[in-house]
C-alpha cells in the first residue's frame, strides 16, 4: 500500500540501474516488459521509460512494446531530444486510456524540447534547480529563492508553449540530493522552496515530484538495530513534503511508503537536518542509523 494522494511513476527502467542495464546490453526485452508489468500490477500510475544514450529508434520500440504489456502512461524520460521525439511518436495515447505521456524532463537551458508538444501532447517535468546566468549559461541554483524563481519561468514558458496549458498539467521538479552526503544544504533549499511554491496562489494545483530513491543513495538498508533505513528515511521526507503540496515521486513499488508518527527516529533525523549545517548533517544521518 502507497500513501493516499500520492502518485508513484515507477523507476524500474532505466539505464542508471545495473540490473537493467544489463538487460539493455542482452536485448532482455522480455525482462524489461516484466518490469513494466510488475510495476503496474504494484501500483504504479506511470511507467517510466529511460534507455540512457541508446539510439531514439530503440526508445520508440521499446515504447511501443511496453504499450502492449500495461495501459498505464508512460514517463518518457531523458535529456536527448531526438530520444524524446521518438518515444512521443510511438506512444500512442488509445492504449493508455487516453491519458498524456509524461515528459521528463525540459530545463532552461532545453526549452526546445517544448516543441514536441504539437506532435505529441503530454505533461512536463519542469526542473527547477537549473538557472541560466547573465551570460546564459546554465547554473544550479543553490538558494529555495533561486529555485523558486526558475519554477515560476518554468511554469510561464510551459503556457506560452502548451495549447491546454493549465497548473495541474504540469509537474515541478524542485530536486532532491543523497541525504548521505548534503554538506551544501540542500535537503534545506529543497523544503523552503516547495513551500514557497506552495504558497503562491499562482502555481496553485501544480504536482511537484523528486526522484525519491536519489534521497538514500550510498546507505546502509538497515540500522545497526536491524531497522529500515532507506525506507524510513524515505518515508520520513514524504510525511515532511506532502502536507507542502509534494504529491508524485518517480519512485520503487517496492518501498513501502507511509506516514511516519510524530516520535519516529527518521522524522527527528530529518528534523534536526534542517537546523545543521556543512559535516554536522553527514554526522546526522550517520548517527540515525547507527
Amino acid at each position: 500500500m502507497s500513501i493516499e494522494g500520492l502518485t508513484i511513476i515507477g523507476e524500474s527502467i532505466n539505464d542508471s540501474i545495473p540490473s537493467t542495464r544489463q538487460m539493455f546490453e542482452e536485448s532482455n526485452i522480455e525482462g524489461i516488459l516484466e518490469l513494466a508489468k510488475y510495476q503496474d500490477e504494484k501500483g504504479a500510475m506511470y511507467v517510466d521509460v529511460n534507455i540512457g544514450l541508446r539510439e531514439p529508434g530503440f526508445m520508440a520500440d521499446l515504447i511501443k512494446r511496453i504499450q502492449q504489456v500495461t495501459s498505464k502512461p508512460l514517463s518518457i524520460d531523458t535529456p536527448d531530444i531526438a530520444i524524446a521525439a521518438a518515444g512521443l511518436e510511438a506512444y500512442q495515447p488509445e492504449l493508455a486510456n487516453y491519458q498524456k505521456p509524461i515528459l521528463n524532463s525540459i530545463s532552461q537551458s532545453r526549452l526546445d524540447m517544448f516543441d514536441l508538444y504539437q506532435k505529441q501532447p503530454f505533461v512536463p517535468i519542469l526542473l527547477t534547480t537549473e538557472g541560466i546566468n547573465d551570460a546564459g549559461e546554465p547554473v544550479m541554483n543553490r538558494t529555495a529563492d533561486a529555485t523558486y524563481k526558475t519554477a515560476k519561468k518554468m511554469m510561464t514558458y510551459a503556457e506560452q508553449s502548451m495549447d491546454d496549458f493549465s497548473n495541474n498539467q504540469c509537474i515541478l521538479d524542485p530536486g532532491i540530493v543523497p541525504i548521505g552526503s548534503d554538506s551544501e544544504g540542500n535537503f534545506k533549499r529543497l523544503m523552503e522552496s516547495i513551500e514557497q511554491i506552495k504558497k503562491d496562489p499562482n502555481l496553485k494545483g501544480v504536482n511537484m515530484s523528486v526522484g525519491l530513491s536519489n534521497f538514500t543513495v550510498m546507505l546502509p538498508p538497515k540500522c545497526a538495530d536491524g531497522s529500515p533505513v532507506k525506507s524510513a528515511l524515505e518515508s520520513a521526507f514524504l510525511t515532511m513534503a506532502m502536507p507542502f503540496g509534494l504529491n508524485m515521486v518517480i519512485g520503487s513499488v517496492k518501498r513501502k511508503y507511509r506516514f511516519l508518527p510524530e516520535d519516529h527516529p527518521a522524522l527527528h533525523c530529518l528534523r534536526d537536518i534542517l537546523k545543521l549545517d556543512g559535516f554536522d548533517v553527514i554526522t546526522r544521518v550517520m548517527e540515525f542509523y547507527s
